[in-house]
């Protein structure tokens, strides 16, 4: 049974169209109801009782979810309408804008994945002795604390947590899961009468926790720590700031989930190649440090990833991908909002991306104090800004939105999208892409309103499909045209590979190394072929020439040729000199036979330098029948047994 929505217009706030929303989106509608969290409370318990029901009410998700409860039934799926749609001081129709968010919240979307996390409440307090064995009291009826001073204050009487004093060098891991190891350790010794007392220090002492505490003010022990999940800062100098951190930290004992961020496929990966390295851009742009380099290919520590989804965008090969959710789901969710929107009468649909937190906040303020976004813009809510790239950014514009505002979080990571940004706008063209960073209702308002008029949507939108390059190939025919090459910025992952015929001896150590076979051989003839769709501009091939005669001309070439082969260098064979096989590379055997033949011990004679100009078979032929045949050998010694040993002892 398709899903029900249960609509409310918030005490007459907003107009909804109950007709206009079935006929736009293929789903039933409850009647408009204008107080359902309140005085209408019978009817939001009958249509949870139903089942499948989509409420179009977010703000008052407690409400509803304790309703469910009561009911025992599960807590249906909330979207919202009033403050993205309805709460706008913009006259045009809000009927395109509202059908289309909720046949998007209509979607069935993959659960995220997920793994469990079990911290036992193990917690080591870092500080100096006034702020850490404070916090140390108010935790040690909540957690087992352990208490690593930084200064030189000496043991306290209490028992009732561990105390310990010594240099923290190392630190991994994340909550339930920290390792770390203390020079100089120091630990209480217990026995003997009078004050407690330091044992002697030892070096290279190792402990494991659940949760770190850290009170020190100093340099954070991780990067990005405010990502680090169980591990918690705060100023030794502010009390308020050690409270809340105590009280978060007393929190911490129990059973998690873990989100699983991003899914990783290691044979697409193009990080290296026999110990040459290519691409690292998930390596430079990890926040965390999740990202580690694991042989040919990098693995992704999941209990540090904090899912910012930079490392997907940037991966150009999609041995990386957001996987909470896909980019096949993101993809599918840009599609359905703007053809609803379409199909419900609107024409020239504006996106603006934003995320779950301070976005949808940003939103909700605009809604309820300033003008509210316009009828025009419709929000797309992402768990991960980053991960929006230009796959995602291009897909926008293909799919029929005239163009894309992204409005960043003060906790947004902005290396990937500033690299993203302008590869998009280099392939979509200006004026269709930008940045929103402001951090007030009122200043969102006004980019919104104020925008110059957007560009004239596709007319025939396209439906984006496949993978991230596939996508961005696909949406960046539907913009630009079928018979267009168009030059990207120098850190793209699209191009083409240049080759210096003149240096370049085909010797082929490129082909063998390139990890997604751009670049192949011909079995039957000395040719290096390449096919430009498939090449990633990672750099292996360059690295690996040890002729130096590969470089890169980053575009994205819209051509059918840039899906065939072409042939980048190729030279004559050599025919060998006894059977006319062709073998080798013409030049190359010349040039072999100039340096050797007469001028090396092995081929001082006339028939030893012959052999450079045969074929393998041949070659191994003309060293069997040759006098100094390598091959030959004397007859093979009988082997020895006992009956030599004691025939030998008889003789003596």
């Amino acid at each position: 049974m398709a899903k029900q929505l249960i609509l409310c217009n918030c005490s007459g706030t907003q107009d909804i169209d109950k007709a206009g929303l079935e006929q736009a989106t293929g789903l039933r509608c409850s009647a408009v109801h204008s107080a359902l969290c309140t005085t209408q409370g019978e009817q939001a318990a009958a249509a949870l009782a139903e089942g499948d029901a989509l409420i179009c009410c977010r703000q008052e998700h407690r409400f509803f979810e304790e309703l469910a409860a009561e009911l025992d039934q599960p807590a249906a799926p909330l979207t919202d309408l009033r403050d993205r749609a309805g709460w706008s001081d913009d006259p045009a129709p809000k009927l395109p804008k509202m059908a289309a968010l909720l046949a998007e919240a209509a979607l069935d979307v993959p659960a995220e994945k997920s793994l469990d996390v079990i911290s036992e409440g193990l917690c080591l307090v870092i500080g100096a002795g006034d702020v850490a064995l404070a916090a140390a009291d108010r935790l040690k009826d909540a957690l087992g604390v352990t208490v690593l001073l930084t200064d030189d204050t000496d043991p306290p009487d209490t028992r009732a947590y561990d105390v310990i004093r010594g240099d923290l060098k190392r630190a991994e891991g994340a909550l339930g899961g920290f390792s770390l190891r203390i020079d100089a350790l120091q630990q209480v010794d217990p026995a003997g009468r009078g004050p407690l007392q330091w044992t002697a220090p030892k070096d290279g002492a190792r402990t494991e926790c659940d949760i770190i505490l850290d009170l020190t003010g100093g340099t954070p022990l991780f990067p990005a720590p405010q990502k680090r999940e169980g591990y918690l800062r705060a100023d030794p100098g502010s009390v308020t700031a050690v409270a809340d951190a105590t009280l978060q930290a007393s929190q911490m004992v129990g059973t998690f989930e873990k989100p699983l961020y991003v899914a990783t496929e290691p044979l697409l990966c193009a990080h290296s190649r026999a110990s040459k390295i290519g691409c690292t851009n998930c390596l430079d742009v990890c926040p965390t440090g999740a990202i580690r380099p694991d042989g040919d290919h990098v693995t992704v520590d999941p209990m540090i990833c904090a899912g910012c989804g930079a490392c997907s965008a940037l991966c150009p090969s999609g041995a990386i991908s957001y996987d909470a959710p896909s980019p096949a789901t993101i993809f599918r969710r840009i599609q359905v909002l703007a053809s609803t929107y379409r199909k419900a009468g609107g024409t020239a649909p504006r996106l603006l991306v934003c995320d779950t937190g301070f976005g949808q906040e940003m939103i909700s303020l605009a809604a309820r104090y300033s003008r509210g976004l316009p009828a025009d813009v419709i929000p797309l809510e992402v768990p991960a800004l980053s991960g929006f790239g230009h796959a995602e950014m291009l897909a926008a514009l293909a799919s029929g939105f005239a163009d894309v505002a992204i409005l960043l979080a003060p906790t947004t990571e902005r290396d990937a999208l500033d690299r993203e940004l302008p590869m998009a706008e280099a392939i979509a063209g200006p004026g269709k892409l930008r940045l929103l960073d402001v951090a007030d209702p009122d200043a969102l308002c006004d980019a919104l309103y104020n925008a110059e008029a957007p560009a004239t949507p596709l007319d025939t939108p396209v439906l984006p499909m496949g993978s991230r390059r596939q996508v961005a190939r696909l949406s960046a025919r539907a913009l630009r045209g079928e018979d267009d090459v168009l030059p990207l910025p120098e850190d793209a992952p699209y191009g083409a590979v240049l080759v210096d015929i003149d240096a370049c001896t085909l010797c082929l150590s490129c082909v063998s190394l390139c990890p997604s076979g751009a670049l192949v051989e011909n079995p039957d003839r000395p040719e290096l072929r390449f096919q430009e769709d498939a090449c990633l501009q990672c750099g292996l091939c360059s690295n690996v020439c040890p002729e130096d005669a590969i470089s890169y001309e980053p575009r994205m070439n819209l051509r059918d040729e840039a899906l065939g082969q072409v042939v980048l260098n190729e030279e004559e064979p050599f025919a060998c000199i006894e059977c006319g096989s062709l073998f080798g590379v013409k030049s190359t055997i010349e040039r072999i036979t100039e340096k050797l033949a007469g001028k090396h011990s092995m081929f001082g004679t006339d028939s030893a330098a012959k052999l450079i100009q045969m074929c393998d078979d041949c070659r191994v032929k003309a060293q069997f029948h040759s006098k100094d045949n390598p091959f030959a050998a004397g007859e093979k010694p009988r082997v020895r047994t006992t009956d030599d040993y004691f025939s030998k002892r008889r003789d003596h």
